[in-house]
């Protein structure tokens, strides 16, 4: 089998992109690799891309110059999980506390990681998680 050297894309689907871009630019600051009335893309850490869509905005197919983009979409509270450094963790929590973010879970793994976990405007699922959650992290 040919081998996968990791998840470029996470899409999320939001219902005011505006509102949510505010947040994973202010909040997460993540830096814009594109934004247009359809969609924004950001950089993650220079390891991957998390985009954002709006929700019911990509169930047509969109043409560009090299080929076609099958439609998509979803619904519901997604999850999405960033990585940090264990040193890091207390500066996130003051730094969601300083944009009235409530953190909603704390979870101490078995293999000495720690997760925290709190919500976006549209509701999906956000994780920040410290080497030790899994085997290869």
């Amino acid at each position: 089998m040919p081998a996968l050297s990791a998840i470029l894309e996470t899409v999320l689907y939001v219902d005011d992109l505006g509102r949510a871009a505010a947040f994973y630019e202010t909040v997460m600051g993540l830096p814009v690799l594109h934004a247009d009335d359809r969609m924004r893309a950001y950089d993650v850490a220079r390891r991957g891309t998390l985009l954002l869509f709006v929700r019911g905005g990509t169930l047509e197919p969109v043409e560009t110059p090299g080929g076609t983009i099958p439609p998509h979409d979803g619904s519901g509270p997604l999850h999405v999980a960033f990585a940090i450094e264990r040193t890091e963790l207390s500066k996130w929590k003051a730094h969601l506390t300083d944009h009235a973010v409530v953190v909603e879970s704390s979870t101490d793994w078995p293999r000495g990681g720690h997760s925290i976990y709190f919500r976006d405007p549209d509701g999906h699922l956000l994780e920040l998680a410290t080497p030790g959650l899994w085997q290869g992290y």
